[in-house]
């Protein structure tokens, strides 16, 4: 499926839910379930791996992951790519268009020290990711700034910096991951109007009416999946 049917999907203020799998028969599930898209969660690959999420398992595991999952369904895929696994942005793009995915996540934590990279640097990868890929791929910039943050409100400027840098680089859409107040995200959701936002999940908010254009639950699924699973396996 192509690049552009998962674009149109990214309407705001009628998010596209998206359920993270983490494997082919997962994958299909979604599908089934009627899901006109199917994303991919790195925690949930990485783990299924039997590795640690944060760029611990090898890159050639995850892309592999990601083909199986293209190909077991016939509806768009998007790759959670963590942070592009330290390829340069042609080998990046290049390796993961071959896996069939037509999306993927970018964030801006550098893995090799555990904080944000710099805003320009990180826009400086996403246009040359947008570059290599041209309209065949579409980006969403995850913004890490929110993240482990007691005063979310403090950093809201900078998420909002980083996000229109990241758009004005070629991303289609942004995601302050971890926000936990509507009121900062609908903020947010304003200072980049009309760009596409990806939300996350705060209890009592009807994303719907904030704007937001597109809605992950991340590793949720599979930590449910899990713990249904210990808990089962303790009964017997």
């Amino acid at each position: 499926m192509t690049a552009a049917k998962l674009r149109a999907l990214h309407v705001p203020g009628e998010p596209l839910l998206l359920p993270n799998i983490w494997d082919a028969d997962t994958a299909r599930v979604v599908e089934e379930a009627g899901f006109p898209v199917v994303a991919t969660s790195s925690v949930a690959v990485a783990a299924s791996l039997g590795f640690g999420d944060g760029e611990k398992a090898p890159v050639e595991e995850m892309f592999a992951a990601a083909a199986r999952i293209a190909g077991a369904v016939s509806v768009p895929v998007t790759v959670d790519a963590e942070s592009g696994y330290g390829l340069a942005p042609r080998e990046f793009t290049d390796r993961l268009l071959a896996t069939g995915a037509v999306g993927c996540n970018l964030e801006d934590t550098d893995h090799a020290v555990g904080t944000p990279r710099p805003v320009a640097e990180q826009a400086e990868r996403l246009a040359a990711v947008r570059q290599a890929a041209g309209a065949d791929l579409v980006i969403n910039a995850r913004i890490d700034v929110f993240l482990r943050k007691d005063d979310q409100r403090a950093v809201l400027p900078e998420g909002i910096e980083r996000a229109r840098a990241y758009l004005e680089a070629g991303a289609d859409c942004v995601y302050p991951i971890g926000i936990r107040s509507a009121d900062v995200l609908g903020e947010f959701v304003e200072a980049v109007r009309p760009a596409a936002v990806n939300g996350n999940r705060i209890d009592g908010a009807d994303l719907a009416s904030l704007g937001v254009a597109r809605v992950s639950l991340g590793g949720g699924l599979w930590a449910a999946a899990r713990g249904w699973l210990a808990r089962y396996l303790k009964q017997l």
